[in-house]
Parts: structure tokens; C-alpha cells; sequence
């Protein structure tokens, strides 16, 4: 299990990506963009509503603490491919209380989305630091703290271990970092591979990513996000995005000539059939023309 940690200043901007995914450019582009998100909100703690009445709920408490500039715990948790159906929606719950016993904010507001957009089950948990009292929930080595959280779920649940970032190891239990990088790079740059050669545009490339877990930012350029929140631009791996344009350009010359190629191939076969099969009725006919005339004895 992967889980990650941020905090932030705007409960309207996390909760319109969870509940609406990233602002598209029209309409239809954002509606098909909720529908692929596959939102399910599982808990609420300390509030309840739709996503404008969350916000202004979760607003309302964080100004009992105007000093504190930045009220949002924006939580997610991921789980492995291995791990999927092992959890039932009250282990999810539970596992969410006890980050929040963690955390220090089991009694603040909270609410709880399931997301299906990737592979890869995941949860997110918004949570105000503000509590009713007006005491903040600490923010202090919270990276270190999910990540021992992680490790926690995995045995008390059975799920498939992950190691953890290389600062929160001990030194015998570290990984060389850029050994880690490169494995994530080689996989991205494999799958780019695969999508480039089945895919006619950038579109169907973007589509391929996200079937396989990568969240795709497409605009001037294009970045891809894996399961473990690690992020890659195109160009890290060899894969700007006019390479990969270009790259679908050579694919489809390629793929034409192969096609050329294979009817010119079946053009040959076609005609050397068919001059077989006239040879084969040229000698008939000479054996037939044999066969009726007349033998002159002397």
C-alpha cells in the first residue's frame, strides 16, 4: 500500500478533484472525465453534504483558527493489484480511523472517496486541521508517519508490502535511489513502447497509460504519474511529446508499407497461381490435341 500526504489552503480546490476530477475545457470533456473518475463517497465524520456544502462546512470550522494559513490534510491511500478485493468497505473505514487516531483528527471533520480511475483501488481522505476547539492537527514528519502507517495496514490486513521512501528505512534496509528511479523509468518507457505501436494518435497513446495506472497530463507537453505518486515527464524517459508524435507518424509509414508490402506479396501470389494454372491448361490442351489425331502407318 502506497499512502501519501499533503497539506494545503483550499478545501474548494481538492474537493472539485475529488468529486469532479481535473477542470476540463468544455462540458462534455469534464462529465467524461467524472464518469471515469467513478467517485464514491464511503464516510463522512463531523459533516455531511454535497461537495459546495463540505466546503463551506469545512470553511466555516477552519475560521476558528484564522492563523493557520494552510487547514488542509489531503490524504490518499493506494492499494496493490494483488490486494484487490481483500478489504471490505468497513476495513476501508477502519483503516481510516486509525489514520485519523494517527493523525490527531478522528474528532475533526473528515470525508472519505473511493476512486476507480486507475488500476490501482485508491482511496482519498480530506480532513480540516481546524478542530472544533480551534487546535490544529500537526503537520511534523508526516511523510515519515504515513509511510509507517502503510507499513502498519499491510501486516494487520495481510496486503502486499511496499518498501518505503529511502530517508524512513535504516541504512541496511535501503535501496540505491537511482536504482529505484531507473526501474520506474525502464516500465514507463516500456509502456510507452507498446502504446506508441498500438495506437494511431496521442489520444489512444494518453488511453493505453491510463488502462495500465498512469495519470496523464496532456497539454503543451505531456507527464505521467504512476501508482506510487511518482511523476515523470515525457522527456525524462525519451519521450517528449513531439517524440511521441513523431514516433506515431513513423508507426503508421510503417504500418503501410507493411500493408503495401503484404499486398504486393499477395499480388505476386495471385499471379503466379494464375500463370501456374494457365500452364496447367496449356498442357491439356496440348495432351488432348495429341490424343485426337491420327497416327499415318506406312
Amino acid at each position: 500500500m502506497i499512502g501519501k500526504v499533503g497539506t494545503g489552503k483550499s478545501f474548494r480546490g481538492v474537493l472539485h478533484y475529488l468529486f469532479e476530477g481535473r477542470r476540463q475545457e468544455s462540458k462534455e470533456l469534464q462529465m467524461q472525465e467524472l464518469e471515469k473518475k467513478q467517485v464514491e463517497v464511503i464516510a463522512y465524520n463531523q459533516c455531511f453534504g454535497t461537495r459546495l456544502e463540505l466546503v463551506r462546512e469545512m470553511i466555516e470550522v477552519a475560521k476558528l483558527n484564522p492563523d493557520q494559513s494552510k487547514p488542509v490534510f489531503h490524504f490518499s491511500l493506494s492499494f496493490a493489484h494483488s490486494d484487490v478485493g481483500k478489504l471490505g468497505l468497513q476495513d476501508k473505514i477502519d483503516m481510516v480511523e486509525m489514520l485519523a487516531e494517527k493523525f490527531d483528527f478522528k474528532d475533526h471533520q473528515y470525508v472519505v472517496v473511493a476512486h476507480k480511475d486507475t488500476d490501482h483501488e485508491h482511496l482519498h481522505i480530506v480532513a480540516n486541521r481546524i478542530g472544533f476547539d480551534g487546535k490544529t492537527a500537526s503537520d511534523s514528519n508526516s511523510y515519515k508517519h504515513v509511510a509507517e502507517f502503510a507499513r502498519k495496514m499491510e501486516l494487520e490486513y495481510k496486503l502486499e508490502q511496499v518498501l518505503s521512501p529511502n530517508k524512513f528505512l535504516k541504512p541496511e534496509q535501503r535501496v540505491v535511489q537511482s536504482q529505484r528511479v531507473d526501474n520506474r523509468k525502464e516500465t514507463l518507457r516500456k509502456h510507452l513502447q507498446t502504446a506508441i505501436k498500438q495506437s494511431k494518435d496521442v489520444q489512444q497513446v494518453k488511453k493505453y497509460m491510463e488502462q495500465r495506472g498512469y495519470e496523464v497530463e496532456l497539454g503543451r507537453g505531456i507527464a505521467f504519474t504512476d501508482a506510487q505518486h511518482v511523476r515523470f515527464k515525457g522527456s525524462q524517459v525519451g519521450y517528449a511529446l513531439m517524440d511521441i508524435e513523431k514516433k506515431l507518424k513513423q508507426e503508421q509509414l510503417l504500418r503501410q508499407q507493411q500493408e503495401q508490402n503484404r499486398q504486393a506479396q499477395l499480388l505476386r501470389q495471385q499471379q503466379e497461381e494464375l500463370k501456374k494454372q494457365q500452364q496447367q491448361e496449356k498442357e491439356q490442351q496440348q495432351q488432348q490435341v495429341h490424343q485426337h489425331t491420327p497416327s499415318i502407318g506406312r
